[in-house]
């Protein structure tokens, strides 16, 4: 496929308010970072990190082609920040599984859309999840409390669900947006406190912010094709 053409694909299936929606959200988080003088590695993981969340939201492969980027910035802050937690996520983790849901979505498209098929999970494997995750929390609770993390409670809580999250995502499961939830809230606080604390950030606490939003529509936007397509 030409490249014209893949883009003119990804930006097929789009309403008529996003259009106009994600876009403004963009502009107004470049514009107000502008403002208050933010960290410009921040922007650009703001920016890749908003747009990755839009395009997975859209089952749109493109997706990780953006979030490879966002994921090199957003390790960079999380080491400026001392949250070590988030940085091994982001480095071992999240972006060799950019990579494979590349190749894992190519092979899910609906040709017609281009976009994934998407799936959701029996109530069996739900709970099987949920109690490992919550398992490895505990301890890379302590792993990182011996670091002297900056946040180890919540810094773990959040490392371990965005594994979980990405597996989910890449899977093309439904429940990724419920784990999601939970990563973006918890994150945001995190995140306003380091900008309390002095941390030139702000674009990195929005980003979070317009995840957690971002996230509820997406779990509406997929329950509903599911539900149609069952």
């Amino acid at each position: 496929m030409e490249i014209k053409e893949f883009i003119r694909k990804e930006f097929n299936g789009w309403g008529k308010y996003e259009r106009v929606i994600f876009p403004a959200i963009l502009i107004f988080i470049i514009i107000l970072s502008f403002v208050m003088h933010d960290n410009k590695i921040a922007l650009i993981s703001a920016i890749c990190g908003i747009g990755y969340t839009i395009l997975a939201g859209k089952g749109k492969i493109s997706c990780y082609f953006v979030g490879l980027i966002g994921t090199f910035c957003y390790s960079y802050i999380s080491y400026r920040n001392a949250f070590w937690g988030n940085l091994a996520l982001y480095l071992l983790y999240c972006m060799p599984m950019q990579i494979i849901g590349i190749f894992r979505w190519r092979s899910h498209l609906d040709k017609e859309k281009q976009e994934i098929y998407k799936t959701c999970l029996s109530s069996k494997k739900r709970i099987i999840y949920f109690l490992s995750a919550m398992l490895a929390v505990i301890c890379l609770y302590f792993v990182l409390l011996s670091l002297n993390d900056a946040n180890p409670v919540f810094d773990s809580i959040t490392s371990i669900f965005s594994i979980l999250g990405l597996l989910l995502t890449v899977k093309r499961c439904m429940e990724q947006w419920y784990v999601w939830f939970v990563v973006n809230g918890l994150s945001a606080i995190m995140w306003i406190g380091a900008y309390m604390n002095g941390s030139n950030c702000l674009a990195t606490v929005l980003m979070w912010m317009t995840y957690f939003f971002l996230g509820i529509y997406f779990l509406y936007q997929w329950r509903k094709e599911i539900k149609s397509n069952s």
